[in-house]
């Protein structure tokens, strides 16, 4: 049994069985270690507000927990609910459970916000506090890692958790023709372009130090025989040097700053979303809102600088 549901909900508890047979079953599906874990803990939350039996799972103690949950954003709150619709919708197909409860279970919209990307300059303040595109040949292994990394995220627009999951065989470092092999969200697969330069000679060095040829390219272990770095290492790592930097940038906001770059520069929505692997347009679109937003701001406050000069 997974031992994190073994600790905190015990072996005896009705549904700690079930939970453990959905994660693995999870797993089975390739789902991602990142995703597995924010379901086994709104899971777990669940199954310590209701210690039935799977039987007994119906719509009441859905809406009794999902109650429990009104001071959290809708969006942990449509997560949350995600959890237990997908632990329910498993136990129904493997026939612990007559009917679907969620299908009583009114969805949680989550209102549009725009994205928060981080400024450029904030950013280069934190990887310059890593090391510096020219790092001195006494700088360990595993802080010129931890720039690649970063960067990683940065210039391709990939989410912290792709970045972490790369393999040297995703890499296609053919003189101008460059690329990566990100895989995302569902099983799929975008290739990014790697069209800077400075970047891929940093790239190229952190390849030729480790003496990589193949397996995970960003590793836990110091001497590189670890397996791929985790999210939850790689998030520790990233808010250690912001403090050392003076800045606050959450982890996401590179690929924020990545895509708002993108458009500011002219690229079209389409070519945007692919390279960040956006299933859909609509959600690409949020970083043109957010550009006509600056606009907007940067336009009003020209005009009362105006209006002040002119008084």
């Amino acid at each position: 049994m997974d031992p994190v549901i073994a600790e905190q909900l015990g072996r005896a508890h009705p549904l700690a069985r079930h939970l453990d047979d959905f994660l693995t079953d999870l797993a089975n599906a390739g789902a991602s270690a990142h995703t597995r874990r924010a379901y086994r803990g709104d899971l777990i939350a669940f199954a310590a507000h209701h210690g039935e039996e799977i039987a007994e799972l119906t719509a009441a103690p859905v809406r009794a927990f999902l109650a429990e949950l009104a001071e959290l954003s809708p969006a942990s709150r449509k997560r949350k609910r995600a959890a237990v619709a997908s632990f329910a919708k498993w136990a129904v197909r493997h026939d612990l459970l007559d009917a679907n409860p969620m299908d009583r279970i009114d969805t949680v919209k989550v209102p549009k916000s725009l994205p928060r990307p981080a400024a450029a300059a904030d950013v280069a303040k934190v990887l310059a506090v890593i090391c510096s595109r020219r790092p001195r040949k006494d700088l360990s292994l595993d802080r010129l890692r931890d720039r690649v990394l970063f960067e990683t995220a940065y210039v391709c627009g990939a989410r912290a958790s792709e970045v972490c999951g790369l393999y040297v065989e995703d890499l296609d470092l053919r003189l101008d023709d460059e690329h990566v092999r990100v895989h995302g969200k569902g099983g799929s697969v975008r290739t990014v372009l790697l069209d800077d330069r400075g970047y891929v000679t940093l790239l190229k060095l952190y390849l030729a130090r480790a003496g990589y040829r193949a397996g995970p390219l960003f590793r836990a272990s110091m001497n590189g025989r670890g397996g791929p770095l985790s999210y939850d290492a790689a998030h520790h790592r990233w808010q250690s040097y912001c403090a050392q930097a003076g800045v606050e940038i959450d982890i996401h906001q590179l690929r924020h700053a990545h895509a708002t770059e993108l458009i500011n520069a002219g690229v079209s929505i389409e070519a945007v979303r692919r390279r960040l692997g956006h299933a859909s347009t609509e959600t690409t679109q949020l970083y043109a809102l957010l550009d006509d937003k600056v606009a907007d701001a940067e336009i009003r406050a020209a005009r009362r600088r105006r209006d002040q000069a002119t008084h």
